[in-house]
């Protein structure tokens, strides 16, 4: 019985050191891995907000005046299927956003066709709220995706919410994201001034 004892102590011991270093390294890993996944997300906002800038095409939702010229009637939908395509093929954005991106066009151009919203050439348009949705500002820094930096990251179950702004200003956006990964990748799955109710609720 005493020889029992005298082993057991030991092994107990034994054990109880054997496993701390694995608990140790599981955390570091975990640690880690939320690091690499902070990196990627600001990258991907970075390199996506200097895409959009620098190579998408410009006019979201353009839309196609009637023969007197005075009033949109049609979203220009051959541009608008342009930027889908575009937005598909730059690997940035899930399916999720780009269909969202879709819907509201097709929205703005039924409301159009069906006389639901009125625009006339040289007014503000009846959709949106008078911003630039992609950053919810009217102007902005020079290259601002340089310094984008994300704030409030919370991660679960991969998919990612968080803000950015940019440091080159006092007043800067305070701009919702959330991302999704994908295969591996992360992507954005929603931009805060894309919401498809808030975009086409018609303006009086």
């Amino acid at each position: 019985m005493r020889l029992n004892k005298l082993f057991f102590l030991p092994l107990f011991v034994i054990l109880f050191f054997v496993f701390q270093p694995i608990k140790a390294a599981e955390n570091t890993n975990m640690s880690v891995y939320f690091e690499s996944d902070k990196q990627q997300i600001e990258t991907l906002i970075r390199k996506a907000y200097e895409w959009i800038e620098t190579k998408k095409t410009q006019n979201d939702f353009d839309v196609v005046a009637n023969k007197k010229g005075d009033k949109y009637v049609a979203l220009n939908v051959k541009t608008h299927n342009k930027i889908v395509e575009e937005l598909k093929k730059s690997n940035f954005f899930a399916q999720q956003f780009i269909d969202n991106y879709n819907k509201i066009g097709l929205k703005i151009g039924d409301n159009l066709k069906t006389n639901k919203a009125t625009y006339f050439v040289g007014e503000l348009p009846p959709y949106g709220n008078d911003s630039n949705p992609w950053c919810d500002c009217q102007d902005n820094p020079e290259k601002f995706w340089k310094t984008l930096k994300v704030n409030n990251l919370k991660i679960e179950n991969n998919k990612a919410t968080f803000f950015w702004t940019w440091t080159e200003w006092k007043e800067t956006p305070k701009y919702k994201v959330t991302a999704v990964k994908e295969n591996g990748i992360w992507k954005i799955a929603i931009l805060d001034g894309f919401g498809y109710s808030s975009f086409t609720k018609i303006q009086e």
